[in-house]
């Protein structure tokens, strides 16, 4: 097998990509980069990959950008099957509905709300005043929808895509526990709340800690 290095950004989703790893038990090189005192990628990360972004993986001479499309490369070239759904089913379905749903659906308003709560914070009535009215038309009431599907998909199943962990629960994760930071919820979402903790409890996720650093949402 080619050997595979994964650029890794301290308390970010790049955590997701380790504990991917872990699970299907692969060998590995990890790079780790510290943010910037503006809680930014450094630009170390551009000599990489173009965007500067994390995490990136590089697969021998293949460089991948974009969790979604690292996790769909790394089940398709060295899983063996594992952590995917047969294709045709209704797992299957799920899987790649969540696979995408988290980056896509469930990224944008919590993006807006970190934008916005850094607004705040360097224009403190201004920049409240905005804040707020952002967060009232559309952050907050969008994070509490998408959890509350979340929690409705989640009911009567351990995972997202039926029975067994898959790469889909890997991605949902971050957005997750993001969301329920950030959402400043008056509500409990118990589903959640008992499926995240499954996550932190497999073996594979609290090596990945132990090699990735504290996982953590950047402010």
């Amino acid at each position: 097998m080619s050997t595979l290095i994964v650029h890794h950004l301290e308390r970010s989703r790049s955590q997701r990509l380790l504990w991917l790893l872990e699970e299907l038990e692969l060998d590995y090189t990890l790079r780790t980069y510290e943010r910037t005192e503006a809680a930014r990628a450094p630009a170390a990360l551009r000599e990489v990959h173009p965007l500067g972004k994390s995490p990136v993986l590089q697969h021998g001479e293949v460089v991948l950008a974009e969790s979604g499309a690292i996790v769909e490369h790394v089940l398709d070239e060295l899983a063996g099957g594992r952590l995917r759904p047969p294709p045709g089913t209704e797992e299957h379905r799920r899987y790649r509905f969540f696979l995408h749903f988290a980056e896509g659906s469930m990224g944008a308003p919590l993006l807006a709300k970190l934008l916005f709560d850094r607004v705040r914070r360097a224009v403190p009535f201004l920049g409240n005043v905005i804040a707020n009215k952002v967060d009232a038309a559309f952050t907050l009431g969008e994070i509490r929808a998408h959890l509350a599907f979340v929690e409705d998909a989640l009911d009567g199943r351990e995972w997202l895509a039926g029975d067994e962990l898959t790469g889909a629960d890997i991605m949902m994760g971050y957005p997750l526990s993001a969301a329920l930071e950030r959402g400043r919820l008056t509500e409990r979402f118990p589903r959640i709340e008992a499926y995240l903790a499954r996550h932190t409890a497999r073996p594979a996720y609290q090596r990945a800690l132990a090699k990735g650093g504290p996982f953590g949402l950047p402010r």
